[in-house]
């Protein structure tokens, strides 16, 4: 069978650049697909046109759309769709396939990816709900209504949301989806390696019934990135932090960099900590350790080093498995050179006084290898004697975690900007505390992992909030 190819979508209408990339198997560099690749100017020009796609959205009620993103959950997760041209179509398990194979993520794992995406879409109206505060949708569609006994009013703060996609992971989808029950057009740039889910997506919803002008599908280059960031009225950014930094003070892009995210024991907690193993097991490793949501540090009064070797027992012997294993847990690197730069600072960083690879005694071999055809890297949980070591507080593409001692209280001061906290404690005075942090973006009380996220809650921002502002308004009886 040939090669697909994957065009740029223009208002949702297939436009083949003259200029195309290849996205590659990790494994032995085959081309799954060439993807058009288009310049700033055709995106400039398109953006000039967004108000024909935000119309084409509004014609639709909320509950509408909500409906279309329901059927388009459901096509997504199981039938065929348009892949490329020529009429061609890629099956649920093909897709699974090919993403897996030039991302590196095992089937299990895509396979959890395709169910979070479906939740998502199959429960737009529960996270509307939740990001809205429960207003009455219909204030949507006519602009104004009543809320709480007062009256409301809402207007868009962009005719379109751009998108600066990543690679690392297919579920970070989930987050533009209410985007178009909100009735804003997407301008979205896929990730190199990853272009396979949104446009999966985006074809789910045009065989729904949503309008095809609401998507744009825009493989580019740093240029063009950068006008789907400056033009969009509001866009989201995925990156590391060398990335997000540069938008970090922009009001109109939301930053999706390292998480930073955390376990935390209070003292009341800290002499039962082989219950809370499993916990933070999963934290560090689901989802290859690839999310943002992912624990890169487990912060404790008490007992750092007995922890550090209890992780690195359970996480040290791991190993990748062929890609359709059940068990596997490990991803390779769609970049092996991305694995090289990561063994490489872990190297550096472990020659400096105050830390110990707790996984070395238990990692038969290297944490750098190649296996099943690919380039990976095995589990590191690192023991560090404080916050100031350069690895407590980091974030990789793979399972890693640091483990300190701090004292409880000090650890929200320590700790810095985190997106996920889940602090195991029911000292009320702590809690109270933790309530009360304003450098904790989503916080769990108790055991909860740190991937576990609420639908009807705002991941990282409030999408609604996002897109919408609130006006006063009078109107004569």
């Amino acid at each position: 069978m040939s090669i697909p190819h994957i065009p740029c979508l223009r208002f949702g209408v297939p436009y083949r650049s003259l200029n195309d990339s290849a996205v590659k198997d990790y494994r032995d560099g085959t081309t799954k697909a060439t993807l058009s690749q288009v310049n700033a100017g055709v995106i400039r020009r398109d953006l000039k046109s967004m108000d024909q796609a935000r119309e084409a959205l509004r014609k639709f009620s909320t509950r509408e759309l909500i409906e279309i993103s329901a059927k388009a959950g459901e096509l997504f997760l199981k039938e065929d769709l348009p892949i490329g041209e020529g009429g061609r179509m890629q099956s649920a398990q093909e897709y699974m396939e090919t993403l897996s194979a030039t991302s590196g993520l095992p089937h299990v794992m895509v396979r959890r990816n395709m169910d979070k995406i479906h939740y998502a879409l199959t429960h737009v109206d529960l996270i509307l709900n939740g990001l809205t505060r429960g207003i009455d949708l219909s204030v949507l569609d006519q602009g104004y209504g009543e809320h709480g006994g007062s009256p409301v009013c809402f207007f868009p703060t962009t005719e379109a949301l751009g998108l600066v996609m990543p690679s690392n992971s297919p579920a970070v989808n989930s987050l533009w989806l209410p985007s178009i029950a909100l009735k804003i057009p997407i301008i979205m740039k896929p990730g190199r390696e990853e272009p396979w889910t949104p446009y999966r997506l985006i074809q789910a919803f045009i065989a729904a019934g949503c309008p095809k002008e609401a998507f744009g599908f825009y493989p580019t280059d740093h240029e063009g990135a950068g006008d789907i960031l400056k033009h969009c009225g509001r866009a989201l950014i995925f990156g590391d932090k060398s990335t997000t930094d540069l938008y970090a003070g922009d009001p109109g892009v939301q930053v999706h960099g390292p998480g930073f995210s955390k376990i935390l024991i209070g003292d009341d907690e800290i002499e039962n900590w082989e219950e809370y193993l499993d916990v933070m097991v999963s934290s560090i490793s689901d989802n290859g350790g690839r999310s943002c949501v992912n624990a890169s540090a487990v912060i404790v009064p008490k007992y750092a080093k007995e922890i550090a070797d209890a992780l690195g027992k359970r996480l040290g012997p791991l190993k990748p498995l062929p890609v359709d294993d059940p068990n596997a847990v490990l991803s390779g690197f769609a970049n092996p050179k991305m694995g090289e730069w990561i063994d490489s600072t872990l190297e550096t960083d472990f020659s400096e006084k105050g830390a110990l690879d707790a996984t070395a005694p238990y990692r038969d071999g290297a944490r750098l290898l190649q296996a099943e055809g690919g380039t990976y890297l095995r589990p590191t949980i690192a023991y560090c004697e404080s916050m100031d070591h350069a690895l407590a507080n980091r974030e990789f593409l793979c399972p890693y975690a640091s483990v300190v001692e701090v004292d409880q209280n000090r650890m929200l001061s320590a700790i810095g900007p985190t997106l996920v906290v889940t602090a195991i404690t029911k000292d009320a005075s702590f809690k109270n505390q933790l309530l009360g942090a304003s450098n904790i973006e989503r916080l769990n009380i108790g055991p909860i992992s740190t991937m576990k996220i609420s639908w009807d809650q705002p991941h990282e921002g409030n999408m609604f909030e996002f897109l919408y502002k609130r006006r006063s308004i009078g109107m004569a009886a």
